[in-house]
C-alpha cells in the first residue's frame, strides 16, 4: 500500500509542476491520479505537511520569487501568471511567506545577490561537504533562482563531460545518539537536468567499527534524465549499536541535480523500511561449492 501512496503523491506533484502556471482545479488533480478524494487529501497532508491547496500556493510563491529576481516581468504580470485573484491578494500572500511585499523584496534581494554573487559561487555550503570518486569534476552550490520553497536550493552538477562510472556526492554526517532504536525517514524534493547515468538521495547507518548496518541509495528507483521537482524518501532503522548517520545527494556521470526542503523525522514501524540488504562479509558456512545455485 505504501508504494501505491508514493505513486499517487509523485504523480500529483509532477502534475502540479507541469501545470503550475495554469488553472489547477483540485478535483481535476484527484481525477488525474485516480484516487479516492478522502484518502487523497488525508495522505497528501500527512506526507507533505500541508493541504494540496497550500502546497500549490507555496510552489507558486516560490516561482514568483524567482521571477521577481531574475526577470523584468511586472508584478501584475507575475500575479496573473501565478493565478492570484488580484495584485493585492498576491502581495498579502507573498509578504506573509517572504516577510516583504514583492516590490521591496525585488529591490532588496536583487541588491544582495548583486553584491554577493561571486562569493556564493565559490563558497562551500554550511554543513555540507563534497566527496565521491571525482569531486574535482563536480560543483556544489546554492541556487537562488531554481527553488522548491523559500529562497534557495542546493545543487550538484558536473563541470566537464564525465563517464557514468564517475560520481560525486554532497553529504553530511552526524552522531546517531539521538536516534537510537528509532526508525527515521529522510525526505526531500529533487529536480534533475540531463542526468545521463543516475541521481538519487542516499543514507547510511554505521556502527562504532564503521560497519554499514543500514543503507539505501535508491539504486532500485534511480532518477534519470530531466525531471520536475518531486518528493523522494528513504526510511531506515537506527539500531542500538549505531554510531554515525551519513546522508546526501549523489550524481553519477553528467548532469545536474537540485535539492530542497530536506527533513528528518521519526516514523513508526508501520512505515516500510527501504533498507537494501547488504551481503554479509563472513558466511556462517561454505556455500554453492558446486556452482549449481
Amino acid at each position: 500500500m505504501k508504494m501505491q501512496y508514493d505513486f499517487v503523491l509523485n504523480k500529483t506533484i509532477d502534475y502540479i509542476e507541469e501545470h503550475l502556471h495554469e488553472t489547477l482545479e483540485i478535483e481535476s488533480i484527484i481525477k488525474h491520479v485516480g484516487f479516492s478524494k478522502y484518502h487523497f487529501h488525508r495522505i497528501f497532508k500527512a506526507t507533505i505537511g500541508m493541504s494540496i491547496s497550500e502546497y500549490i500556493r507555496v510552489r507558486r510563491l516560490a516561482s514568483a520569487s524567482a521571477m521577481l529576481l531574475y526577470t523584468d516581468e511586472t508584478i501584475m504580470d507575475i500575479t496573473l501568471q501565478h493565478h492570484f485573484e488580484s495584485q493585492e491578494a498576491f502581495t498579502r500572500a507573498f509578504k506573509k511567506y517572504y516577510q516583504f511585499p514583492p516590490g521591496r523584496y525585488r529591490k532588496l534581494m536583487s541588491l544582495v545577490l548583486k553584491n554577493k554573487e561571486e562569493s556564493y559561487m565559490d563558497r562551500s555550503i554550511k554543513g555540507w561537504i563534497l566527496s565521491g570518486s571525482d569531486p574535482f569534476n563536480y560543483e556544489m552550490g546554492v541556487d537562488r533562482e531554481i527553488v522548491h520553497q523559500g529562497q534557495a536550493s542546493g545543487y550538484l552538477k558536473s563541470k566537464t563531460v564525465i563517464e557514468a562510472e564517475h560520481f560525486a556526492t554532497m553529504m553530511q554526517q552526524f552522531n546517531a545518539a539521538n536516534y537510537l532504536n528509532k526508525r527515521i525517514r529522510l525526505s526531500g524534493f529533487l529536480k534533475t537536468k540531463e542526468v545521463e547515468a543516475f541521481s538519487s538521495m542516499w543514507m547510511r547507518v554505521d556502527n562504532a567499527n564503521s560497519d554499514v548496518i543500514q543503507f539505501d541509495n535508491m539504486c532500485n528507483r534511480p532518477i534519470k534524465g530531466t525531471t520536475n521537482w518531486n518528493l523522494y524518501s528513504i526510511v531506515l532503522d537506527v539500531p542500538a549499536e549505531s554510531a554515525l548517520i551519513s546522508f546526501g545527494i549523489i550524481l553519477s556521470g553528467h548532469g545536474q541535480v537540485w535539492v530542497d526542503q530536506l527533513t528528518f523525522e521519526e516514523v513508526d514501524k508501520s512505515i516500510e523500511s527501504t533498507n537494501l540488504e547488504m551481503p554479509s562479509e563472513i558466511l556462517n558456512e561454505p556455500t554453492n561449492l558446486t556452482f549449481e545455485e
